[in-house]
């Protein structure tokens, strides 16, 4: 497939439905709704294009388990959603993920593919080029531990982003905020600076206090490999030269967030 960029919305940073919808082609064959940072894409909007469209929904939930858009979670929108459960995840299992679809075809032929193409009416004939991504049994324990806790860990991350918000809310700083109707589980607590300048700035100031802060990832079409062959997006590049993310792992400690907010003012003050 050859991917075809859309740009994001400055309230969300999700993708904007209205610009997916003018890129739409007689070749368009789905549209891959990525929520970013644990806040849902709007998905009542995206179903409406792909079925207007007869398109195929890809739901991209690597950051966002346990995601809601109105009552249902993430990953059941789409015809086929992934998961990751890489060691920084929400949930984890040291690497690898999760594919999830209510198409019985398509999950037949995700275990098909994952399972080494061994065909199912023949004893070690495989009929396509297969891969061996199944999980492992140790990993899955871990997996199935991780979920017992899974409402624990997003309640931790939730609380963090208020606690954020709440003490930071005297500086030039904008959160990435849960927006109407949705759950936002927060993978990543992120705010933007009000220049691009700042940010590099303040990052800098607080890894000279020992506390580790990353930017927000680079919009994919800036990339060497798609940057000669896609059009601008003003706000999807806005957002990355402005934004960074701030430490939010669950086990971070009250005393540890009061130290990352007064460092973060005595840069501002």
């Amino acid at each position: 497939a050859t991917p075809v960029f859309c740009d994001s919305l400055a309230s969300s940073w999700q993708m904007d439905p209205d610009n997916v919808e003018r890129l739409i082609t007689p070749q368009t064959r789905a549209i891959m709704a990525v929520h970013i940072y644990g806040q849902p894409c709007d998905l009542a909007k995206l179903c409406m294009i792909c079925a207007s469209n007869r398109l195929f929904l890809i739901e991209d939930c690597a950051e966002a388990f346990g995601s809601q858009f109105g009552d249902r979670c993430v990953g059941t929108f789409g015809d086929i959603a992934t998961f990751s459960f890489f060691g920084n995840k929400t949930l984890t299992t040291g690497e690898g993920g999760m594919v999830v679809t209510s198409n019985k075809a398509l999950a037949d032929r995700v275990n098909h593919f994952k399972g080494q193409g061994l065909a199912a009416n023949g004893e070690y004939w495989h009929d396509v080029i297969g891969y061996n991504y199944r999980m492992t049994n140790i990993a899955a324990a871990i997996g199935l531990a991780q979920l017992e806790r899974a409402a624990q860990f997003i309640a931790r991350k939730r609380e963090l982003a208020q606690d954020y918000q709440r003490m930071l809310t005297h500086y030039p700083l904008t959160m990435h905020e849960q927006q109407p109707g949705t759950l936002h589980t927060y993978w990543m607590v992120s705010a933007l600076t009000e220049r691009p300048e700042q940010r590099d700035a303040l990052r800098t100031h607080l890894a000279r206090a020992g506390i580790e802060t990353r930017p927000l990832f680079h919009p994919v079409h800036t990339m060497p490999m798609y940057s000669t062959h896609h059009a601008h997006h003003a706000v999807a590049e806005n957002l990355a030269s402005r934004g960074f993310n701030l430490p939010s792992w669950p086990g971070l400690g009250d005393q540890q967030l009061q130290d990352i907010c007064r460092a973060i003012g005595q840069f501002y003050d």
